[in-house]
């Protein structure tokens, strides 16, 4: 596995099970745009804190290159800032939220921290995923205009 997208739950209360489901369409471009550079992707929607803190221990077991995460709700969660911080992959945080009601970021200085994405709704995961990408080197293979050679 090169990349897991883990998604925390939106709402801290026990209503909500987890995030609302992405587009379909959306999937299938992460999928293609990382298929076409030899990386896969996997997604996990969590819908408890415990989740998605299980989610990245086993991503760390699976010995993936990169993550992105959308810790939704969990973001001042003491055991996420604590297994973030031991995580030994980098990541790339992620919310889905729109420019007019943005979620609280993750604190300063939590593990290997690449970039933290806000404000495009839903296509904050193609962002988020092509700053993987680009931090793995396979951007070149991405771009269908080469300048210079």
């Amino acid at each position: 596995m090169s990349i897991m997208i883990v998604r925390g739950p939106e709402d801290a209360s026990l209503l909500m099970r987890g995030p609302t489901p992405l587009p379909r369409e959306l999937l299938r471009q992460l999928v293609a745009r990382a298929a076409d550079v030899g990386k896969t992707v996997a997604l996990r929607a969590c819908g408890s804190e415990q989740e998605l803190l299980d989610a990245l221990r086993v991503a760390q077991q699976a010995r993936i290159e990169l993550a992105v995460i959308d810790p939704g709700a969990c973001t001042a969660s003491p055991r996420l800032h604590r297994v973030l911080s031991g995580l030994d992959y980098p990541y790339v945080e992620a919310h889905d939220d729109g420019s007019e009601r943005p979620e609280p970021p993750l604190p300063d200085g939590l593990g290997q921290r690449i970039a933290s994405v806000h404000g495009y709704r839903a296509q904050s995961y193609t962002l988020a995923l092509s700053i993987a990408l680009e931090h793995l080197g396979c951007d070149a293979a991405l771009h269908d205009i080469h300048v210079g050679t």
